[in-house]
């Protein structure tokens, strides 16, 4: 078990759920928010984590069983490992049924990362 802090890329603002970090052509971001965006980009920086993360998020149904993604060309430890990375980083989320489990990338974690990188309209 680890003792990392998870840092959320979303808040709940009592409406619902608002990104961590306003857009980045906004305002210059606060400690804090640019701490939980460099754990997302970081967590994401990696080649076998990203195809994790993209597995997950393009899997039928927005979620898939560990037993379906498992096949990034790494030992299923080191499956296991990037996963929990990605969980940290407030990326994924993960159910145990059985024996298996099932990872899930809720579509406003999507709709954060987004918006963070979104550019204003043009007026």
């Amino acid at each position: 078990m680890s003792n990392a802090k998870v840092l959320p890329l979303l808040e709940a603002d009592g409406q619902g759920v608002v990104p961590c970090c306003p857009p980045l052509t906004e305002r210059p971001m606060t400690a804090a928010e640019a701490e939980t965006a460099a754990r997302m980009f970081k967590a994401l920086g990696d080649p076998v984590r990203l195809r994790l993360f993209s597995a997950v998020a393009s899997h039928d149904g927005g979620e898939a069983c560990v037993c379906d993604i498992s096949d990034v060309g790494v030992s299923q430890p080191t499956v296991s490992h990037h996963l929990k990375k990605l969980k940290e980083a407030g990326l994924l989320t993960s159910e145990r049924r059985g024996t298996w489990v099932y990872y899930r990338v809720e579509p406003s974690v999507l709709a954060a990362m987004g918006k963070l990188l979104t550019l204003p309209a043009a007026a």
